[in-house]
């Protein structure tokens, strides 16, 4: 895969019942898939920037329903490109890679928003960590006014404190 976030375009086949949409081809996308994952946003929610230490994940990220920036921090101080944003705008038909070195996350813009996630890694909450959403360093402009967070998310280090 990538060392850097890449979009993929995915078949959706639409008709008057709805759609069906191919989401993980392996002969497509070579992912080691061990934990997928789903989550419904309202409006106005940011979720992130996360990432995980020791067991850091790759994940490929999939809109089902809604739309939303997606928001990706190259966190590996090794990196020629450390502290890097990438920013994508994910509607359905579209799939992104995230890296495991990247710190991930995504602001939500319609009433109802559902995601899809396939995870390199399991879920180790010991072992997550995050950057403060609207990090001065950082700049990222999510569109989003009055953003709605978790706790945890507010309450994130800045990106020169990781």
């Amino acid at each position: 895969m990538s060392k850097i976030p890449t979009i993929f375009k995915t078949n959706v086949y639409k008709d008057r019942r709805g759609f069906f949409k191919e989401l993980l081809l392996k002969k497509k996308i070579k992912f080691n898939n061990i934990f997928t994952a789903c989550s419904y946003s309202k409006k106005n929610v940011i979720r992130g920037l996360h990432y995980q230490v020791k067991k850091p994940q790759s994940k490929i990220i999939s809109i089902l329903l809604g739309s939303a920036l997606d928001v990706c921090v190259d966190i590996d101080k090794k990196s020629k490109n450390y502290g890097k944003v990438y920013k994508f705008l994910l509607k359905p038909g579209l799939m992104l890679y995230v890296p495991p070195t990247f710190a991930h996350g995504i602001g939500f813009y319609d009433s109802n928003n559902i995601l899809l996630y396939h995870l390199s890694e399991y879920r180790h909450a010991k072992l997550e960590r995050g950057i403060i959403y609207n990090d001065k360093t950082l700049k990222i402009n999510w569109k989003i006014k009055k953003p709605v967070l978790s706790l945890r998310d507010s309450k994130h280090p800045t990106f020169k404190e990781i």
